[in-house]
């Protein structure tokens, strides 16, 4: 019999976990709030249930993908939510990127119901975790984390176990400071080649090998020459919510983050220019804007 894992949210990376998973052989149960999520979950074999207590009651370790954290504390304890189950051998692993207090709250709820929960978030894109690209950060009990390690690595390459509870989110934000830095300088770089007339698919190709490179110019320079920024993978939005949260720890320590903020002001540029819901990557059009803007100034002046 396959083991049985349940899924709560079961957007761009839910339902890519979900995918891995069941091609790994496991049996997924799970929950959406989005009906049309649920029937696409169907499709690639999983069970979709009328609300997380029905999850939580069809399998002992339920995965969270969830976008916020009125969502988490939604699934947690609202009606129909999991504190409406009772069953001391439930493992609840956390994998969204939500700020630290609120993974606290919710890990304090659970484990007041005699539960457990690990905070597990993840390094990669939906589109990587497509492919099984992706890795989890794993945070506190070493031993609970030990036993959802296959599970976890059925649908990524690696898990890091990186301490106490909460240490995983910390180290995730620390991660998408250089995701999201890394995608602005892609742009950057690629723009620039893009000016002084290289062929970008060749500068691309030549740059990935080079002491430049970096996974995000692996990952999103692709989408910067071709000009297309899928919403599957990542938004704009939801790198923007991330950088947010990166923001308040920085000055919570009074670390500061220059050019974390610099990203800040590209994101709202795109967002500005109505593309909230591309990927990343299209801070690429930001900076041709830009150049755009500049070469037209330059004319105005020289006439």
């Amino acid at each position: 019999m396959a083991d049985v894992i349940g899924l709560i949210g079961l957007g761009n990376m839910g339902s890519a976990l979900a995918g891995s998973l069941v091609a790994s052989g496991f049996e997924a149960v799970g929950y959406d709030i989005d009906i049309q999520r649920a029937h696409d979950f169907e499709r690639i074999g999983g069970q979709a249930l009328e609300s997380p207590r029905e999850v939580l009651e069809a399998s002992a370790t339920v995965l969270l993908s969830l976008p916020s954290a009125q969502a988490l504390h939604s699934v947690i304890s609202g009606a129909g939510g999991l504190l409406e189950v009772s069953r001391s051998d439930a493992i609840i692993i956390e994998t969204s990127t939500i700020g630290p207090a609120e993974k606290f709250a919710a890990r304090d709820q659970v484990v007041a119901a005699g539960m457990t929960m690990i905070d597990a978030p993840i390094s990669g894109t939906a589109a990587q975790a497509r492919d099984g690209d992706i890795v989890f950060y794993a945070s506190g009990s070493e031993r609970s984390v030990r036993s959802v390690e296959r599970l976890l690595l059925a649908a990524g390459r690696e898990v890091h176990w990186v301490g106490d509870f909460g240490s995983g989110t910390l180290a995730k934000l620390v991660s998408n400071l250089l995701v999201s830095v890394h995608t602005m300088v892609a742009a950057e770089a690629l723009n620039l080649a893009e000016s002084v007339g290289l062929d970008l698919s060749t500068t691309l190709e030549i740059l990935t090998s080079g002491a430049g490179s970096s996974r995000m110019l692996e990952v999103r320079g692709p989408m910067m020459v071709e000009r297309r920024y899928p919403s599957s993978s990542a938004t704009v939005n939801i790198l923007t919510k991330d950088v947010q949260l990166i923001q308040q720890l920085a000055e919570g320590y009074n670390t500061p983050t220059p050019l974390l903020a610099m990203v800040s002001s590209f994101f709202a540029a795109a967002r500005g220019t109505g593309r909230a819901d591309e990927d990343p990557a299209v801070l690429a059009e930001v900076y041709r804007s830009l150049s755009t803007a500049a070469v037209s100034n330059k004319e105005e002046h020289d006439e």
